[in-house]
């Protein structure tokens, strides 16, 4: 079992065996996430199945989830489920340069099944879904992308006005 787990340190998390229905972490109804990143971290080779709520919630740094199986079960309240939230950065207003410049938080998902939820991603802020792509095959869905804060071309930002 696994509920609103807070990882607030850099960690990589790898479940063991050849595939990742051999490592199943489980978030009972009631909770909002089995795991919470407010650090850097990589996820790879793990089943991760949330009942209601999300697998997991990214708040801060970068996080990586690599060979992994999202689930969210289904349900009446299949709304109030989405396997990914990415909060990351939300609270920053979109025209702080600095932090778009240093690159800000990120999340890059590689070679991972999602299923389940009314959304794979649920992203607030300045954060964007980038380079998609999908892989059907008869028993899945595979999916590659990333998450990060919108290039400065993309945010508006006040004109500036010169005085002479």
């Amino acid at each position: 079992m696994a509920c609103n787990i807070q990882i607030v340190k850099p960690i990589c998390l790898v479940g063991g065996g050849s595939s990742p229905d051999e490592t199943v972490l489980v978030c009972p109804r009631g909770f909002d996430s089995a795991l919470e990143f407010l650090s850097t971290g990589k996820v790879a080779n793990l089943t991760i199945k949330a009942e209601l709520g999300s697998c997991l919630l990214h708040r801060n740094g970068r996080l990586t989830v690599e060979s992994c199986v999202l689930q969210c079960e289904e349900h009446p309240l299949e709304h109030l489920c989405c396997p990914i939230v990415c909060t990351a950065d939300a609270l920053a207003p979109p025209s702080t340069l600095s932090s778009v410049m240093k690159g800000g938080s990120s999340m890059s998902v590689i070679h991972t099944r999602i299923e389940g939820g009314a959304k794979a991603v649920l992203t607030n802020g300045s954060l964007t879904l980038e380079q998609v792509r999908v892989i059907y095959s008869p028993t899945a869905l595979f999916f590659w992308f990333n998450v990060s804060q919108k290039s400065l071309t993309d945010i508006d930002l006040p004109p500036l006005i010169c005085k002479a």
